[in-house]
């Protein structure tokens, strides 16, 4: 065996090597990756989840978790902004002109402490020091039992979805009002310029005298087709008495 067929094998062996090691690697990260989600699985389902109904104007997730963590842990919130339109109306009535959210979702580490903090500040003021801005402000919040988590998220997405469709139905119906309004302006310039041609064809030849008693306006004679007409034979049918036949008239006289 020569040497150049020695180095060819022993790189298809290093190949190999290298190809079952990485193989290796990528199941004991399959065997770590399951593992956790069956600890998040299980931590999942000993948190809870709380709906905040309405969320207090210039009160961001920030500011909710500095007031909420101090019933328990949370792991985890999530705010809706507020709808564009809903902001702009505010901005000009004189309003709060940042960033506003208008309903979200704490999740507690625990839920017996989701359902204490719920049953316990739903309807109560939200208090604080008296010069800050949500101290006029009423809780709504309520506990979501037997929700999890990933039901928030795929709400959520679900939401944006049906969003996006309906922004993407405007916006074809916007589309085909646009193309008919442009199609419609050209058909009127179109017909506009063929006017003002015919009306300087005419006023040229008026002035040149070769159909100065014409009118103004000229239109095509109108077609008028003719087709014949089958005559009616009901005049006729009044006429045509029916005959018996010679036999028949044999045989009620006796053949005479």
């Amino acid at each position: 065996m020569g040497k150049d067929e020695l180095d060819v094998e022993k790189t298809s062996s290093a190949c190999a090597d290298d190809q079952r090691e990485d193989e290796a690697k990528t199941e004991v990260r399959k065997v770590k990756k399951k593992k956790k989600s069956l600890k998040d699985a299980v931590k999942g389902e000993k948190r809870g989840v709380c709906h905040v109904r309405r969320v207090p104007p210039r009160m961001d997730h920030v500011k909710l978790r500095q007031v909420l963590s101090q019933f328990g842990e949370i792991q985890r919130i999530y705010l809706v902004p507020e709808a564009a339109a809903a902001q702009m109306n505010r901005k000009r009535a004189g309003g709060f002109r940042g960033q506003a959210f208008s309903e979200g979702w704490v999740e507690f580490m625990k839920k017996s402490v989701a359902k204490r903090v719920a049953n316990m500040l739903n309807g109560q003021q939200i208090g604080g020091r008296k010069r800050s801005a949500f101290y006029y402000d009423i809780w709504n919040i309520k506990y979501l039992s037997k929700i999890k988590w990933d039901d928030i998220t795929d709400e959520i997405a679900k939401r944006h979805a049906v969003h996006e469709q309906k922004l993407a139905l405007e916006l074809s119906a916007a589309t085909r009002e646009r193309d008919f309004y442009l199609t419609q302006v050209d058909k009127s310039r179109a017909l506009s310029s063929i006017e003002e041609r015919i009306k300087k064809r005419q006023k040229v030849q008026q002035e040149s005298g070769e159909i100065s008693d014409l009118p103004s306006e000229q239109f095509e004679p109108k077609v008028i087709r003719q087709f014949t007409q089958k005559k009616p034979v009901a005049g006729e049918a009044g006429k045509i008495k029916p005959r018996l036949s010679k036999d028949i008239l044999a045989g009620v006289f006796g053949g005479q």
